[in-house]
């Protein structure tokens, strides 16, 4: 048997999951960041899982693949393939020319063998599939011009006031990668166009607030050094990083849930977190049952028009 060639049975709840080539690196070492396996991302996810699911249960997926590691070719997989169990769930939506058949992840056993294949980081929608064109989440990405987190933090506060001031609950999250998501929990009583919209006018409200320091222009050209406010991601069949999911990033970060107190950590940045300690984080419950708040849009809406004038 040669090197990254071993199996094993993985216990995943009720299930036992094949995992193939366990010793396979798919995170490399060096500059710093440490080295991690197939077997190493399997042991994460499956102490993740708890707190995770509840993240992903209900929501189709897009499905991040790196069969040879952060350095090799990346997949981004939204059809089933047909040799996938038949014990995980699959819901078939349409599109533009026809219909996808998503994976959607409901459970631990599930969650091991998308890491069995290679599925490092997982994008879910913002619906689930009892009404999937009405979203629960509303997302912020506050998406740096350069690899500067003090501007992410800075806008995050901002972004917080007036969510705060418009009565919405919100929660922050490192991606993983450069900057913030602020979420919103929803009630999933207004559909995609409707969420999109009052997210554009949230954004464009604080970029209007300050223009030489936020903007929420698409082209990257028109947007300087400026701090994108991003809310493209709230739209039908769109994606957003799953909460504790692992980044395409040397040494592993996972994009993790904060308390709005954890924003002033002076060590904090968008990889604050890895597969090493991730976990401990999600044990300390950041959110605290914040996504159980979730609102309607109208009295915000009406509350952002008359900030608006």
């Amino acid at each position: 048997m040669t090197d990254g060639d071993a199996t094993k049975q993985v216990r995943a709840g009720r299930r036992t999951v094949e995992v193939k080539r366990v010793d396979k690196v798919l995170f490399p070492g060096g500059s710093g960041a440490k080295e991690y396996t197939k077997g190493d991302l399997v042991a994460y996810y499956r102490s993740v899982a708890p707190f995770m699911l509840p993240h992903l249960r209900g929501r189709p997926l897009m499905l991040e693949r790196h069969p040879d590691g952060i350095d090799g070719p990346r997949f981004m997989q939204k059809n089933t393939p047909e040799h996938y169990p038949d014990w995980i769930t699959r819901v078939e939506l349409p599109k533009e020319d026809g219909t996808v058949c998503h994976t959607v992840c409901d459970d631990i056993a599930t969650l091991v063998y998308l890491t069995d294949q290679a599925s490092l980081t997982l994008h879910r929608w913002l619906s689930r599939t009892g009404s999937i064109d009405r979203p629960d989440r509303l997302v912020f990405d506050l998406d740096p011009a350069e690899d500067d987190f003090g501007q992410v933090r800075e806008a995050a506060v901002l972004l917080g006031e007036l969510l705060d001031t418009l009565k919405l609950p919100s929660a922050l999250m490192t991606t993983g990668s450069r900057g913030l998501h602020v979420v919103v929990p929803l009630k999933a009583q207004d559909d995609f166009d409707e969420v999109r919209a009052f997210a554009r006018g949230v954004a464009d409200t604080l970029a209007d607030a300050h223009p030489d320091r936020l903007t929420t222009a698409a082209r990257k050209k028109d947007r300087g050094d400026r701090l994108y406010l991003d809310v493209q991601r709230n739209a039908y069949a769109q994606t957003a990083v799953v909460p504790y999911t692992v980044r395409a990033k040397p040494g592993a970060p996972v994009a993790t849930p904060l308390t709005w107190d954890g924003l002033d950590a002076p060590d904090l940045d968008a990889r604050r977190w890895t597969i090493a300690d991730a976990v401990d984080q999600a044990r300390t419950d950041p959110w605290a049952g914040l996504m159980g708040r979730g609102r309607t849009l109208g009295p915000a809406r009406r509350r952002l028009e008359a900030l608006r004038g």
